[in-house]
């Protein structure tokens, strides 16, 4: 239980100053002996929210052999935006920037992950709550395909997700999760022939993407063209800006997102004929400070459009701006194909791995 011994210490270590978690569970945690011969045998993981331990995911994984160390932060009452989090310690804290919000809602989640707080976390992604935290934290966020997982949520925008340190753990949990056989410990999917994409700067509506978001996911289309592993074809797709659809759908009018949804995914499905994958960058826009991300700036302007026609979707660490916010790069590929996504991503990230400025 080494592993586990180590992430209660970086949580004694590092959570006052960063608020990840709103409970932690250090006598259970400790006394918890897994099967070793489970899959997931002794992984720290950390779930969303106080009530992250009945949700299916968590169940699943903790049935494969991981440990839950803590419940995560998620965003406080009393706030109009969701890119923050409110831990035991106070608002949750960029690990990068500590005067930037982590994003959200899975803030403390992915705040966890990336200080080795957790090897591994639950996340549900509703319109970019696990991809938005993964970016601006530097770690691999899965928003799997809408009706893959059991989902509480009603409206049927949200879906289940992982967050984990690389791709090659998320793939693990995957397996998991979908109860199928996982890939041997130490090996990944052989990267294979390089993924036909599309690359997308804004999805035809997205105005005001951040230059420096956009230079430093730009140049990490080119390193992955350049090692061979994606090939890019244009144009980008021009979608409907999804804002009023999705909200129409969360507040329970359905009927009123029917054109802009049926437009985006005749746009879509032509798109995925002839790819394979659709790449952007997951946010329009680096962390924004504790007071809030401003008037009319929507962090999940490139990521709620697939909560409303259900693809899967990653986010994956492209690098950092040069004042050492990190960026994401976000992978969207055909419903259904959420391991083949994961498996890719594997070489991908070995690719972009790279040092904070």
């Amino acid at each position: 239980m080494e592993e586990i011994r180590r992430a209660l210490e970086e949580i004694d270590r590092r959570d006052a100053g960063l608020s990840a978690f709103v409970e932690v569970w250090r006598k259970a945690a400790s006394a918890a002996r897994p099967d070793p011969s489970a899959e997931l045998a002794g992984v720290p993981l950390a779930v969303k929210g106080r009530s992250g331990l009945r949700a299916h995911s968590a169940r699943r994984l903790v049935a494969a052999g991981a440990v839950p160390v803590g419940a995560t932060a998620v965003p406080g009452p009393g706030t109009p935006w969701r890119t923050w989090g409110l831990g035991a310690h106070g608002p949750t804290r960029n690990p990068w920037r500590s005067d930037r919000t982590p994003g959200g809602s899975s803030a403390g989640a992915a705040v966890a992950v990336a200080t080795g707080m957790a090897a591994l976390a639950t996340g549900g992604d509703g319109a970019g709550s696990v991809r938005i935290p993964a970016a601006w934290c530097g770690v691999f966020g899965l928003k799997t395909s809408n009706g893959l997982l059991p989902s509480p949520d009603p409206s049927g925008l949200a879906a289940p997700g992982l967050l984990a340190r690389t791709a090659a753990d998320a793939l693990t949990a995957l397996h998991c999760l979908l109860g199928a056989p996982g890939p041997e410990p130490g090996t990944a999917p052989a990267p294979g022939a390089p993924l036909r994409a599309v690359w997308s700067a804004d999805l035809g509506f997205a105005d005001g993407v951040d230059p420096g978001v956009l230079a430093v996911a730009e140049a990490a289309v080119g390193r992955l063209e350049s090692a061979g592993l994606l090939a890019t074809t244009g144009p980008g797709p021009v979608l409907a800006d999804p804002a009023d659809a999705w909200r129409a759908v969360r507040g329970g009018r359905p009927e009123e997102a029917r054109a802009v949804r049926e437009g985006n995914d005749h746009v879509l499905d032509a798109l995925f004929a002839a790819a394979e994958v659709l790449v952007t960058p997951t946010t329009p826009n680096r962390p924004h400070g504790h007071d809030g991300p401003g008037p009319d700036r929507y962090s999940t302007a490139l990521t709620w459009a697939f909560n409303l026609s259900g693809h899967p979707a990653a986010s994956i660490p492209a690098g950092f701006t040069p004042d050492g916010c990190p960026v994401g790069l976000q992978l969207v590929a055909p419903r259904g194909s959420d391991v083949s996504l994961v498996g890719r991503s594997v070489a991908l990230q070995r690719v972009l791995t790279t040092l904070r400025p």
